[in-house]
């Protein structure tokens, strides 16, 4: 008789998203240098870049801790939100490339601005590549500095998967870590989606997290 597999239930997990979480390296280190001026910011905003999974998010929430911040994603974004944003004080607008109601997103960098606030924007690329169609938004944000979120190295991304894997409270093999450097994609978001393919099949099967279980996933993500 074939027992039935047991169902990895998505129970959520919350990653640790504290300055002293924060995992510095060489791509890293000028964004986080570039948060931390803050509130001695040259300019009143800073817009943050780097691909999905990146860590600009966090680094957002290291701002937010530092300044008090709120924060709004930018995709819920209305003319009517601005004022009261506006006036609460310094607030981070995060994926501002991923659909952005332009003329809120305007008015809130002028109130900002007029106040003497702060904001923080995040996107995973250029304001120029944003198909942006008010002029005037496209000259705001083409004066706020950048800084942007750079390739991750071995050392960084060991780091990242040591900590991915103490977020979920995963006991791993030993090893393990330095067997997924090479192999798994150089990215955060390549990284956290492999743990997380690994605590889901680990509980499924009731299988410690080991290099065979690990080379099982790599082999079927590389598969046509």
């Amino acid at each position: 008789m074939t027992r039935p597999r047991q169902l990895a239930l998505s129970l959520p997990h919350r990653p640790a998203l504290s300055r002293d979480d924060f995992l510095v390296g060489a791509a890293n280190r000028a964004a986080l240098q570039a948060v931390e001026a803050w509130p001695d910011w040259a300019y009143g905003a800073l817009l943050l870049l780097g691909p999905e999974g990146s860590g600009k998010t966090h680094l957002a929430e290291v701002w937010r801790a530092r300044s008090g911040a709120s924060r709004i994603a930018a995709g819920v974004l209305r003319p009517e939100d601005v004022p009261a944003l506006a006036e609460a004080g310094p607030i981070a607008v995060e994926d501002c490339d991923r659909g952005v109601d332009e003329r809120a997103l305007f008015h809130l960098v002028n109130e900002s601005d007029q106040r003497g606030s702060t904001l923080l924007l995040t996107a995973r690329s250029e304001p120029a590549t944003w198909r942006l169609v008010l002029p005037d938004l496209r000259s705001r944000l083409a004066r706020i500095p950048t800084v942007a979120l750079g390739p991750v190295d071995d050392e960084l991304l060991a780091a990242l998967m040591v900590k991915l894997f103490a977020d979920r409270q995963i006991t791993v093999e030993p090893g393990l870590v330095r067997y997924l450097i090479p192999r798994v994609e150089r990215s955060f978001a390549g990284a956290s989606r492999l743990v997380a393919r690994l605590d889901e099949l680990a509980i499924e099967e009731k299988k410690p997290v080991t290099r065979a279980l690990a080379s099982r996933i790599l082999r079927e993500e590389q598969a046509p």
